[in-house]
């Protein structure tokens, strides 16, 4: 008896096996590969042009915003800013700099919040109020958009590509973790030990003391100019050179 007590559960577990393999396939596609095969997310830009992304979250600063951008000055770089809507009410002037610099403004959300607890519509507030704020301060409407600590899910991408955005990460080997204050060396060996054409570097404007951030840059910057490459903003990037990405995934 007991014998076809233990038959039967392992005839159903082989029999729903396939659904249960397929159901994880499909979450387990709901990753990178999915999301940038769809051209919703991109993460970086392969390609035979030394042309790299500088991109820093979180500003403005008033403090540190200014030394980073007078560093990109001097090296004729150009970047992208992912600011912070409640930051560029507080420093309006600095923002007003940066686009007239040139430097790309795109969209980080009103109050950096953890958007994993948001609803659609209070993302989608969140998002088009920066996007008035940008706009009031600069005469521009920014068409990129940054989450907040990089999570991303469907709602999210949905609501932001139904607002007009394009969701923007950064290349995996160009995390420099500069919010942690790693140290300069670390951040400057995370960049130039893995610099790639088409990369997206991601640093910070704000959220604390971001000096080594600015004394990495004061190596990085000479260093990958040196090196031939061009620094430029996220959106010459795909305009310039695609964004449709060949790679093998793990």
């Amino acid at each position: 008896m007991k014998k076809h007590i233990l038959f039967f559960p392992l005839l159903l577990a082989v029999i729903l096996a396939p659904s249960f393999s397929e159901t994880a396939n499909a979450i387990r596609g709901k990753n990178r590969e999915y999301y940038e095969t769809r051209g919703d997310i991109v993460w970086e830009v392969p390609t035979e042009s030394k042309v790299i992304a500088l991109t820093f979250d979180d500003g403005p600063d008033q403090v540190y915003t200014p030394q980073i951008a007078a560093l990109l000055k001097q090296y004729q770089a150009k970047s992208t800013f992912f600011v912070v809507g409640n930051r560029v009410s507080q420093y309006p002037e600095i923002v007003k700099s940066l686009a007239n610099d040139q430097h790309e403004i795109a969209n980080h959300t009103y109050s950096h919040p953890d958007i994993r607890k948001l609803s659609a519509k209070r993302l989608l507030e969140e998002v088009q109020k920066t996007q008035e704020t940008i706009y009031s301060t600069t005469g521009v409407r920014p068409t990129l958009f940054r989450p907040p600590g990089g999570y991303y899910d469907e709602t999210v991408v949905d609501t932001v590509k139904q607002a007009g955005f394009l969701v923007i990460m950064w290349s995996w080997h160009q995390d420099t973790r500069d919010w942690s204050d790693p140290g300069v060396k670390k951040i400057v060996n995370k960049v130039l030990n893995n610099a790639r054409n088409g990369d997206i570097v991601l640093f910070h404007d704000y959220g604390g003391n971001r000096r080594q951030t600015v004394q990495a840059l004061e190596q990085i910057l000479p260093e990958l100019k040196n090196r031939g490459y061009t620094f430029v903003t996220v959106s010459e990037l795909l305009r310039g050179y695609g964004r449709v990405k060949q790679v093998h995934y793990p």
